[in-house]
């Protein structure tokens, strides 16, 4: 295996925009993503992937690698694509969301530990810990079948408890939003239209599987809360400063 990992990273956003640059204890968010996958030994190099030249250089300033890529791109995805079209020689591209600095390297090597399954896609979550993150519409959730393979991802809070509560099983798993993808699925997508179901939920992964794709989870034992807006930053810097401490 060969695995390529690919931080898109841009810089308009509609609810923080100039998130990757945004400083995190001292460090622009990017760099602690990036810092984070260097960490993953599964992985044999990593790139980011961004349109905007002052992300390029403030990745390259702190030693990274980055790409500059189109400015049209829809999705992530859509990027990532652009990338691997670019670097085709590996086997395997982890697409690393860049506002999850926490995001532990071992769910890396989790998603790519499931190719041996014949596994085409795979993601990894986390078991939810509270109700308000369960009814956060930020926060993704999927359902998955006995074999690990994703049944639905959605921002609603499912399934729906009619006859039991959120402490009782079967519940939903909290999705962390790193993806891995072998060569030849990711080609094959690359060519998929945008699916109804992803345009209503505003989730790419829905395109996958509208289209047929099996997506296989990793149950991780660590959370990585992500910065989907500038008021997650505290909760963050905060759990960083504890990590570090130790």
């Amino acid at each position: 295996m060969k695995a390529l990992a690919i931080i898109p990273a841009r810089y308009p956003s509609t609810r923080f925009p100039g998130k990757p640059l945004y400083p995190i204890l001292g460090k622009p968010m990017v760099e602690w993503v990036y810092l984070t996958a260097k960490k993953c030994k599964a992985l044999e190099r990593i790139v980011v992937a961004t349109d905007d030249k002052r992300i390029e250089e403030v990745v390259h300033n702190f030693g990274g690698e980055a790409i500059l890529t189109r400015s049209d791109h829809v999705s992530g995805f859509d990027r990532i694509v652009e990338v691997a079209q670019k670097m085709d020689n590996y086997t395997h591209y982890v697409n690393v969301q860049g506002d999850e600095p926490l995001l532990p390297p071992e769910n890396i090597a989790g998603a790519l530990s499931l190719f041996g399954k014949g596994a085409e896609i795979t993601t990894t979550a986390v078991p939810f810990t509270s109700l308000e993150d369960f009814q956060n519409e930020n926060q993704v959730k999927v359902v998955t079948a006995l074999d690990g393979r994703a049944l639905y991802f959605s921002r609603s809070p499912i399934p729906f408890y009619r006859k039991s509560s959120f402490d009782k099983t079967p519940r939903a798993l909290k999705h962390q939003g790193l993806y891995a993808y072998s060569k030849e699925a990711l080609h094959k997508m690359a060519k998929l239209p945008v699916a109804p179901l992803e345009e209503v939920e505003s989730l790419e992964q829905l395109r996958f599987l509208y289209h047929g794709f099996s997506i296989y989870v990793h149950t991780a034992t660590k959370d990585s809360p992500g910065v989907d807006v500038l008021e997650d930053v505290p909760r963050v810097e905060n759990l960083l400063n504890q990590i570090h401490a130790r």
